[in-house]
């Protein structure tokens, strides 16, 4: 268990990690990339609203976008204007204030961004705005944005090493320290399953004397409704005893008997031989619906276990007349186990309610076939430790347990 309860605690610790970590660098660079832009575009309408000129620093020294008109900006800036006739035949071109770019490219470049159909965005490196202008014109804003686009990306992997690395640290520190963690936890864990086999044990002592007390009485007065309704108690809390020293010591079973290949075909095929006798003294039906040669590995011992409380459990609730059906069969990697049996008293919104232990959807006919509302819960468990899932449905007055498990 304290193995189980450190894989949890690491994985859920460990996701949540990644997902913040993934959420802040996304944050970080989707911020960053749009900081950039907002700039560039910042710099293209001043460049628009002052005739495709710099104003000064003291006229405009603060804009939109985080941008700052210097000294330097008209020199920092590297930018070219394009006048597009309005039956694109004729360009006007502007490229004294950038080196890259000519009267031989720019012409190729107007045209890819007019036939992008948008007014604005990026081409390689290269930004750019349209702006409609008198008589039909369209003049065309061209800005080099190699140097902060180099940047941004030189800042996203840096991101990802960062976060990478503080995400393998924390595993590391977490697989060192996880054990201090969770060791509360596991203590309190294994004192609760202590105590209940202990006093399990401590209660078959006074049982058994009571037990061999009543024999006693019986012997010397003869037999008579008190005794044998103390009988009947004992033996009832007999079997709760049993029961919950089997639910706590589940797991240790699951944990110290190593697993084994088996056919698991075998084990439903002998569990249904064994009910199907009780199920006709009961006037119930029983068939099968088995895939030969199915074979999984696993806790042999505790599968059995699982075929057996809910065939037991299927045949104890079964309808008077109705019929009990069990299925086997393979479903990829996977093995279906399906019991189903008429039950139309159920109530279908208690379902999940099921598998709790010591809930009963009917105590008085738990208490006279001997229920104790744990059969489900261990199967449940068993399911579990086998990596599978085990899960109830009721449709037309049928009430379906199905265990999907792995088979290997």
């Amino acid at each position: 268990m304290s193995r189980s309860l450190r894989r949890r605690f690491l994985l859920i610790t460990m996701l949540s990690l990644t997902g913040t970590f993934l959420l802040l660098g996304t944050a970080i660079n989707v911020g960053n990339y749009r900081r950039i832009t907002a700039r560039i575009d910042a710099i293209i309408d001043v460049l628009y609203e002052n005739d495709w000129r710099f104003p000064s620093a003291e006229s405009n020294p603060d804009l939109s976008g985080g941008f700052q008109i210097t000294e330097e900006t008209a020199f920092e800036t590297r930018y070219c204007i394009a006048r597009i006739s309005a039956d694109r035949k004729k360009i006007e071109i502007d490229t004294a204030h950038v080196a890259a770019l000519d009267q031989e490219n720019v012409p190729g470049i107007v045209e890819s961004i007019l036939d992008s159909g948008h007014s604005k965005g990026y081409l390689g490196y290269y930004r750019y705005h349209c702006y409609d202008e008198p008589g039909g014109e369209t003049a065309i804003v061209i800005v080099d944005c190699f140097l902060q686009l180099q940047t941004f990306y030189a800042v996203l992997p840096l991101t990802l090493l960062v976060f990478t690395c503080s995400i393998v640290v924390v595993f590391l520190l977490l697989c060192l320290l996880s054990g201090y963690v969770i060791r509360p936890f596991s203590i309190n864990m294994e004192k609760q399953k202590r105590f209940i086999t202990d006093i399990s044990h401590e209660l078959k002592t006074p049982l058994g004397i009571i037990s061999a007390n009543m024999g006693v009485v019986e012997l010397t007065k003869g037999k008579d409704e008190w005794t044998e309704s103390t009988k009947n108690q004992v033996q009832r809390m007999d079997r709760l005893i049993a029961e919950l020293i089997e639910l706590s010591k589940a797991e240790e079973t699951a944990c110290a008997n190593p697993p084994t290949v088996f056919s698991v075909s075998a084990l439903a095929e002998e569990t249904a031989g064994n009910f199907l006798t009780l199920a006709k003294s009961q006037d119930k039906k029983f068939s099968t619906e088995i895939e030969t040669d199915l074979n999984m590995k696993g806790q042999r011992e505790q599968i059995l276990r699982l075929l057996t409380i809910l065939t037991d459990n299927a045949v104890k609730y079964c309808d008077p007349g109705g019929t009990v059906h069990l299925e086997l069969r393979q479903k990829r990697r996977q093995i279906i186990l399906r019991v189903s049996n008429p039950c139309e008293n159920l109530d279908a919104s208690k379902l999940p309610l099921l598998f709790e232990r010591f809930y009963r959807a009917d105590a008085s006919r738990a208490r006279s076939s001997g229920g104790y509302g744990i059969g489900l819960s261990i199967a449940r468990s068993v399911t579990e430790r086998h990596k599978g899932k085990l899960t109830a449905s009721f449709q037309n007055g049928i009430v379906t347990f199905t265990a999907t498990l792995p088979r290997s």
